[in-house]
């Protein structure tokens, strides 16, 4: 993080479709970028993800604009991800169209618009870089809370790690199984990390397992239950740890990843592993509990892991650092753990050593 303050980004002239009294109290900008990714992508959790919203935001923004338009804007096809209808595309391509029509027009527009806030704009403080993996709890935390100094970016576990040790983010969010060994976890850490360098701080318990239909119709008890029946999982991406955990629970049972209908089927999000489950789009996806309380289906618990941060002592000894790690153990966010099924907060504890997260 730079010692030095930057400079706030100069705003900008703005346009958007006006839908009338059909959408009026819908950011349709939004929805167009998310249109726009869906066209580009295909599954509705990346699309979400590449457009700066939540999966349940996502699927929120989607149904209320077609009740209110009367006409669909994407099909859920199973195993083939969502599609734009041919509506959804036509709005698509009419407000590239539009943009592209109107960019040389406004070009002189925006300069003006620049001179006139440039001697009044102020510059603010940098703000911590947070890379953490997807969890619900600390999501809505952030969407919620108030005087939260920091940007964030969700990656899986080893990106996040891997991020912080290149230097492109202050705090990597990341959690490991609280069975495994303490060598086991340094070694895993040490692929990216510098224990000299890097310390790590617990800060809640949850718990992972398979999400299934509501009932577990088909009487799940494990992911090879999955594999062995010829059901359809939906996974998460390379590069998260429950992606880890379910390709190192699958090799236990001596599982061959591609027999499995549905592997290559990858969600960015615990939220949106559950959606997927719920619209009958997969029989089973692995995430934590909170997710699949949230979209009333069920649950077979397997792991119970921990959640925390990695940084630099520098980063955990400087005033943003201590402030971060103030408010991640804080009353608010305590409150939220506990409110939430599968989740427990831990004991408030210093920045420590590699071994001090399981312990």
């Amino acid at each position: 993080m730079s010692s030095t303050a930057t400079s706030r980004p100069l705003p900008r002239l703005r346009w958007s479709w006006d839908f009338g009294p059909l959408l009026e109290d819908v950011d349709t900008s939004r929805l167009l970028q998310l249109l726009a990714a869906l066209q580009a992508g295909g599954a509705l959790g990346t699309a979400a993800r590449n457009a700066g919203m939540s999966y349940r935001t996502a699927w929120g923004l989607l149904r209320a604009c077609e009740q209110a338009l009367g006409a669909p804007l994407v099909v859920m096809e199973r195993g083939r991800g969502t599609s734009l209808t041919e509506f959804g595309a036509a709005l698509v391509e009419l407000d590239a169209a539009a943009r592209a029509s109107l960019e040389d027009a406004h070009a002189p527009w925006q300069r003006r618009f620049e001179a006139l806030l440039a001697p009044i704009v102020r510059p603010t403080p940098d703000r911590l870089r947070l890379t953490a993996s997807h969890d619900l709890a600390l999501a809505d935390w952030v969407e919620h809370g108030r005087r939260i100094r920091f940007e964030l970016s969700w990656r899986g576990s080893e990106d996040a790690l891997a991020a912080l040790g290149r230097g492109e983010c202050e705090i990597a969010g990341f959690h490991a199984p609280e069975e495994w060994p303490v060598s086991r976890l340094e070694n895993w850490l040490g692929l990216w990390l510098d224990v000299a360098q890097h310390i790590c701080v617990p800060v809640m318990r949850r718990r992972q397992g398979l999400i299934v239909a509501r009932g577990n119709p088909h009487r799940l008890a494990s992911l090879a239950d999955v594999a062995r029946r010829g059901l359809r999982l939906v996974n998460r991406q390379r590069g998260s740890g429950t992606r880890s955990l379910i390709d190192e629970l699958l090799a236990a049972n001596r599982i061959r990843a591609e027999s499995i209908a549905g592997y290559q089927h990858e969600e960015f999000t615990h939220e949106a592993v559950a959606a997927e489950v719920a619209a009958g789009q997969a029989d089973a996806g692995f995430g934590i509990e909170a997710a699949a309380v949230r979209y009333d289906i069920g649950f077979v618990p397997l792991v119970v892991e921990r959640y925390g941060f990695a940084m630099s002592r520098a980063i955990a000894e400087s005033p943003e650092g201590r402030g971060f790690l103030a408010r991640v153990h804080g009353n608010t966010f305590r409150q939220r753990l506990l409110a939430m099924p599968g989740y427990e907060p831990l004991e408030v504890c210093a920045p420590g050593g590699w071994a001090d997260f399981l312990s």
